[in-house]
């Protein structure tokens, strides 16, 4: 999908960038998203995701950000989580040369990308900043523990696997705790004062349900969240939107969604 343009960019502390300026939008004061990528905290990379970003900066009418993280097991936590937090800090550093309002940012990521999403959301609140408007958590991993209802329904034969997850648990965490709530962010004890959330799942997905405990458990904290299960769809589906038809319409929803959130002028 043809974007205004891209720009490869790296943070200071090496992490690399790209940037993705929406077509059809003024260069100026728009919405921002900080996009992390799935693959387990194993795979992916700018390119894997570089369609998704595409259409989603399109959708939302905001300029996406893509991080291109350290990968496990060679890099295990908190390598990609610090790369995120870094990632973070110097697009809001930067917002005004990207044409992002400072005010209107938001972290974005599916599956381990957006296990980071939330943790950054975690300790921008622990620390004070950057301001994040918003999370948008694409069915995301939140949950160490891969023994939900969800991962005993779907262990087998819908893409994801349970022991795939096992094997991408135990490279993304080393020798951290699973009580870190920085790398397992459905084990922090409190969740309020985070920044809205959007938290998508897919039916048939392993991760189901630890994506929608969190959400349930945002709504009780008092943030406000919009949750969404994705009927008939296993996990990856947007990613895979070229073949899932389905993919392409919930993209476009996401992006009306993440629009519409980071309207000027918006009181959450």
């Amino acid at each position: 999908m043809a974007v205004a343009r891209t720009a490869d960019l790296t943070s200071p502390s090496g992490v690399r960038l790209r940037a993705y300026h929406p077509a059809g939008f003024r260069a100026d004061h728009l919405p921002g998203i900080v996009y992390f990528h799935g693959g387990g905290w194993v795979m992916g990379d700018l390119e894997t995701h570089d369609t998704l970003c595409r259409h989603l900066a399109n959708a939302a009418g905001a300029v996406v950000i893509a991080v291109d993280y350290r990968l496990a097991p060679e890099n295990p936590f908190p390598a990609a989580f610090d790369d995120a937090v870094a990632a973070v800090r110097h697009v809001a550093e930067i917002s005004k040369e990207l044409g992002i309002d400072p005010g209107r940012l938001a972290v974005a990521g599916d599956s381990a990308g957006g296990n980071l999403a939330a943790a950054v959301c975690l300790h921008a609140r622990e620390q004070g900043g950057p301001a994040i408007a918003l999370q948008c958590l694409l069915y995301p991993v939140l949950d160490a523990g891969c023994d939900t209802a969800a991962y005993t329904a779907f262990a087998d034969g819908h893409g994801l696997t349970r022991d795939k997850m096992r094997f991408f648990w135990k490279s993304y965490l080393g020798t951290a705790s699973p009580e870190n709530p920085y790398a397992v962010p459905l084990a922090a004890e409190n969740l309020s004062g985070l920044p809205p959330a959007l938290v998508l799942t897919a039916e048939y997905d392993v991760l189901r349900d630890e994506g929608e405990q969190f959400g349930k458990r945002l709504v009780a904290a008092g943030v406000e969240v919009e949750m969404i299960r994705c009927e008939g769809v296993i996990h990856g589906f947007l990613h895979y939107a070229g073949a899932i038809r389905r993919g392409q319409s919930v993209l476009r929803e996401v992006g009306q969604l993440i629009a519409a959130r980071l309207a000027p002028g918006r009181n959450p």
